[in-house]
């Protein structure tokens, strides 16, 4: 690893999304964006649903988190979340239809729905749509 670059290592239950080394990375913040370059300090924080920016090779990327949290020690960062997918792996099909069921529910509110589920649906629904689209532009 170079002075100029950290590890970066994205982690979910099912796989590595990603691992190499970075320039820079910048992750959904519980309390706002957090970005990191080489010889950060060390950090734990929670993550919310959101987009993941990272320069690898002086290009730019984003992704899908589902939230977690992310350690930041020794030029080092890991991301540990449920889900997350680097934005061409987006299938906007799929949000698509997962925003619609979200929609559906809520608007139903019928008392054997769970609302904070839906919303969380809803919501990283969006947030895949938003982040697919951009790589369109």
């Amino acid at each position: 690893m170079a002075e100029s670059t950290q590890s970066l290592e994205v982690v979910t239950p099912q796989r590595k999304v990603f691992r190499d080394d970075v320039e820079f990375v910048v992750v959904p913040g519980a309390e706002g964006e957090l970005g990191f370059l080489p010889r950060h300090a060390p950090l734990v924080s929670t993550l919310k649903i959101g987009e993941i920016r990272v320069i690898h090779e002086g290009k730019r990327y984003k992704g899908f988190l589902a939230g977690g949290f992310v350690e930041v020690r020794d030029s080092r960062v890991t991301v540990f979340t449920r889900a997350a997918e680097r934005a061409e792996e987006i299938d906007r099909a799929r949000a698509e239809a997962a925003k619609e069921r979200a929609e559906k529910r809520l608007a139903a509110r019928t008392p054997d729905i769970d609302v904070a589920r839906a919303e969380f649906a809803l919501k990283r629904a969006l947030t895949r749509l938003k982040i697919s689209e951009s790589i369109k532009q």
